[in-house]
């Protein structure tokens, strides 16, 4: 998708602003930014534990890729004002309806050919940092694009008070995850559910490895 510069120029700044007070004020730590490709499509695919979230992970790989996009599927509720549509547009996010939403499944399916887009399997947040189970329209739209998927862990920002200071915090991105195999299998419900569910076992490894790990619910 062709973004102008003007626009590119308006994310990357905000990014730089919300990072200051992510990793200035608070202490918002990223690791992995190497496995996120420099071009190229890719899914950003991570726990759901806070509102944070959806600021914070474009910062985590703007301030490492400047001037790129990083597009956000966000429930509809959130652009029923016109300052926040504007707002949330200008960053890359746009709406998606509760439940089967088809434009947006495919605007999310064109996206991935060339663009990073961020995606919370869960499909919902939990708060208690507990890891829900993947929605199977995930591994759809993974088995349909073939995407690159990069597993992504947050930790600690369901805990952030605003405005907070000294506030410590952490995106864990992990190494692309191969999936062959399970693109070889038919396009059906199970195999949809087995990629996503390799999906949420790479994230639990990654909130594992840094002791993070709270349970499956």
């Amino acid at each position: 998708m062709k973004v102008s510069f003007l626009r590119r120029f308006w994310v990357t700044f905000s990014a730089f602003v919300v990072g200051s007070y992510a990793s200035l004020i608070n202490r918002f730590r990223v690791k992995g930014v190497e496995h996120i490709p420099r071009d190229g499509g890719a899914l950003i695919a991570s726990n759901h534990i806070s509102a944070y979230e959806t600021i914070f992970l474009p910062w985590a790989i703007l301030r490492y890729h400047p001037f790129r996009m990083v597009w956000a599927p966000a429930k509809e509720e959130l652009f029923a004002k016109p300052f926040q549509r504007f707002l949330y547009s200008s960053w890359g996010a746009f709406p998606v309806k509760r439940g089967r939403d088809v434009r947006a499944g495919k605007t999310i399916n064109d996206l991935l050919r060339t663009e990073k887009v961020m995606l919370f399997p869960e499909g919902t947040r939990h708060k208690d940092g507990v890891l829900g189970k993947g929605n199977r329209g995930v591994g759809k739209i993974i088995y349909d694009t073939r995407v690159t998927v990069i597993p992504t862990a947050l930790i600690g920002l369901n805990r952030w008070k605003f405005p907070g200071l000294g506030q410590e915090g952490m995106v864990v991105f992990g190494a692309p995850l191969e999936l062959d195999d399970l693109f070889a299998r038919d396009d059906c419900k199970e195999t949809h559910q087995l990629i996503v569910d390799r999906v949420m076992a790479a994230i639990a490894d990654l909130l594992k490895g840094e002791d993070a790990y709270v349970g499956r619910s």
